[in-house]
């Protein structure tokens, strides 16, 4: 499984302990605080300019499902290798759902267009030239892009870390939005935190309706938010952590005859023997370790499976043992 096993660092413990005296409601926008911190953050190391804004949301999963439904979306389009959640979004609000590759220029016109760098689960990231192209593609087809960006800070060893499409944008971000979760970047996930970046006029309309829909991040959460966007050390421990468990896994597995494709970012490990995804997975099995079959992440991935770094560095450490023997 793809959740976070090492521990909230604890100064985010302490800081969701000191603002748990919350009676009132919390704000949709965001406390002063956490909106500082957020639009900090944002300049700092997604490297947006111009005119944006942000908006913190009950982590990713959240804005990914109900995103198409807030837009009012009519068509989506995601990539062909992919987290499930863009496909269910669409299917929320009954909208015509496309799977799509890199490249713009084989793209459906669509309301709404996924994109995600780095990968879950391939690892792959985008370059510059590529997300040039999709934000030409949107200027061309007055098109929202949403780019998931919530493994942005992990970079395989040796990587250059990954560019955000804000960055690229170069201060027009007129319909794209770049969605953030902290559940990785600060092992957050029971927290439930992330944010959205980008263009005022969308994020606007997501905030009227998400304050009448009653989606709020907790106020202690906000709290605990800002501190943790507030520093990046803890993120470079986290990052080299995932980067070690990698550089542990990848040998034992192309030693045992996997071929491992992208992986140059994010917690997991994109592999195959060019054999079915569940004969791989059984081949796992027998030496007591799960792994995800390819195609849970769509029919292109079916001779592939996804292998997790979300372990501790002892199991990861017998995982690679146990593979290698």
């Amino acid at each position: 499984m793809g959740t976070p096993v090492d521990p909230t660092p604890t100064f985010i413990q302490d800081e969701l302990v000191r603002a748990s005296n919350s009676p009132g409601y919390p704000l949709t926008i965001g406390s002063v605080q956490l909106r500082t911190s957020m639009r900090n953050w944002a300049e700092k190391i997604l490297g947006v300019t111009g005119d944006f804004d942000v908006l913190p949301t009950i982590g990713s999963k959240e804005l990914i499902a109900w995103l198409p439904t807030l837009l009012n979306s009519k068509s989506v389009n995601y990539p062909d290798i992919a987290y499930p959640t863009y496909l269910v979004g669409a299917l929320i609000n009954n909208a015509k759902a496309q799977t799509v590759g890199i490249s713009p220029e084989s793209w459906q016109k669509a309301d709404l267009t996924w994109i995600n760098s780095p990968s879950n689960p391939t690892g792959r990231v985008h370059s510059v030239g590529e997300l040039q192209a999709v934000i030409d593609f949107s200027r061309r087809n007055d098109a929202v892009i949403a780019s998931d960006e919530c493994y942005l800070n992990f970079p395989a060893t040796g990587q250059p870390a990954p560019v955000s499409i804000l960055k690229v944008a170069d201060g027009n971000n007129t319909n794209l939005l770049s969605v953030i979760s902290l559940s990785k970047r600060s092992n957050l996930a029971g927290y439930r935190a992330g944010l959205i970046v980008g263009d005022p006029k969308l994020i606007s309309h997501i905030r009227e309706i998400r304050k009448h829909a009653g989606m709020l991040v907790p106020a202690p959460v906000q709290s605990a938010m800002a501190v943790a966007l507030d520093d990046e050390a803890h993120v470079m421990e986290q990052a080299a952590r995932y980067a070690a468990r990698r550089d542990l896994l990848k040998p034992a597995l192309e030693a045992a005859g996997f071929i491992v494709e992208h992986t140059h970012a994010g917690l997991y490990v994109w592999c195959t023997r060019n054999e079915e995804d569940w004969d791989s997975i059984n081949w796992l099995a027998d030496r007591g370790i799960l792994a995800t079959p390819g195609h849970f992440y769509g029919e292109a991935g079916n001779q592939h499976i996804r292998v997790a770094l979300t372990s501790t560095d002892a199991l990861i450490a017998e995982a690679a043992q146990r593979i290698s023997a």
